[in-house]
């Protein structure tokens, strides 16, 4: 039975679902609501740059990536209206008869692309509370046409449009980001977004669970990316992010858009960067919605830590490699941590 028919019917999640011990900690009834420092991206413009206002935003997204690994993006140029009407296309489809999100199943068409729950890659797995919609937005050409929506009938024009902003977005942040270590700004906007670059679109649904003390909406883990947008479901919080041993929860500022450094930044600023760690809890009695923007190089583009960022006093942390995003998925699925895997 999937997890939408469980929850429909109030059934108790079966065994798999249970977070039965977790070096992470337990799912706590109510952490703190944190501070997520709120980072204005329109300050990161080339008419911007070098003024004061720029200089304080820079020095705030450095002290924000290197210790909590995520903020609240405002300034980003994407509008109210049209954040909403993104949720919105998401909402449509998901209350669409299963029948219809079927004919865009991961199970029909093989691979991790397409709409569905957990792939069971581990005997150990815990199953997440939760399914979704996966979906590859670039490069343009390898875009899985057959399992993007045609119901509602603009779903694929609102992706598109809300991917390409985000993307324009990213490449602003990858530049900042590089200027706060004092690197040439190309150093990471070339690998993480140059040829042969990709972007995820996922669409995560979160039905209401009854045991939510006990089942995650999704396990704790770090990102695979380079960089991950989160657009936040308007009403109802879920994502809580471990900051100094503690989960804490992440508020809903309703024009801003969650950034989350992934592991791939973290390795090529030598850990100067930090990729957090961060989970979703379930609901007792509401369903959540968001939507997720993954960006990563190419895989077979090698990744290493950036040469300038290491000296004497910061040596090379991490191993050269490629295709890190199947390694950080096999860790993840199996409860461990994939960086611990590249460390010398």
């Amino acid at each position: 039975m999937s997890v939408q028919e469980m929850s429909m019917k109030g059934d108790e999640p079966p065994p798999e679902y249970i977070i039965k011990e977790s070096k992470f900690g337990a799912i706590e009834s109510s952490p703190e609501l944190g501070q997520i420092p709120i980072i204005d991206v329109s300050l990161f413009s080339p008419s911007s740059i070098g003024t004061k206002e720029a200089e304080i935003e820079l020095h705030k997204l450095r002290s924000a990536l290197s210790s909590s690994g995520c903020f609240q993006a405002i300034g980003h140029g994407i509008t109210i209206s049209f954040l909403d009407k993104v949720r919105e296309a998401a909402t449509q489809f998901f209350d669409l008869p299963m029948e219809e999100k079927q004919k865009y199943s991961r199970e029909i068409y093989g691979g991790r692309e397409g709409f569905g729950e957990d792939l069971i890659v581990s005997e150990k797995q815990v199953l997440d509370w939760s399914y979704r919609l996966i979906l590859q937005v670039f490069p343009e050409d390898q875009r899985r046409l057959d399992l993007w929506p045609e119901n509602p009938n603009d779903f694929g024009e609102v992706v598109h449009e809300y991917a390409t902003k985000v993307k324009f977005m990213m490449d602003v942040l990858f530049r900042a980001m590089a200027k706060s270590l004092n690197l040439e700004e190309n150093s990471f906007v070339d690998k993480l977004l140059g040829e042969g670059a990709l972007m995820q679109a996922r669409f995560n649904f979160y039905p209401p669970c009854s045991r939510s003390d006990q089942v995650l909406g999704v396990k704790p883990h770090t990102d695979r990316s380079g960089l991950t947008v989160l657009l936040q479901d308007k009403e109802v919080e879920g994502l809580q992010v471990l900051v100094d041993g503690k989960w804490v929860r992440v508020p809903i500022v309703p024009d801003a858009i969650v950034v989350n450094l992934g592991d791939q930044m973290q390795i090529m600023s030598n850990a100067i960067f930090k990729s957090p760690m961060h989970r979703v809890v379930t609901n007792p009695d509401r369903m959540r919605l968001s939507v997720a923007l993954f960006n990563e190089p190419d895989p077979e583009t090698e990744i290493s830590p950036v040469e300038k960022l290491i000296d004497e006093t910061r040596p090379r942390l991490y191993k050269n490699v490629k295709n890190y995003g199947r390694i950080n998925y096999e860790c993840y699925q199996r409860g461990e941590v994939a960086l611990e895997t590249l460390k010398i």
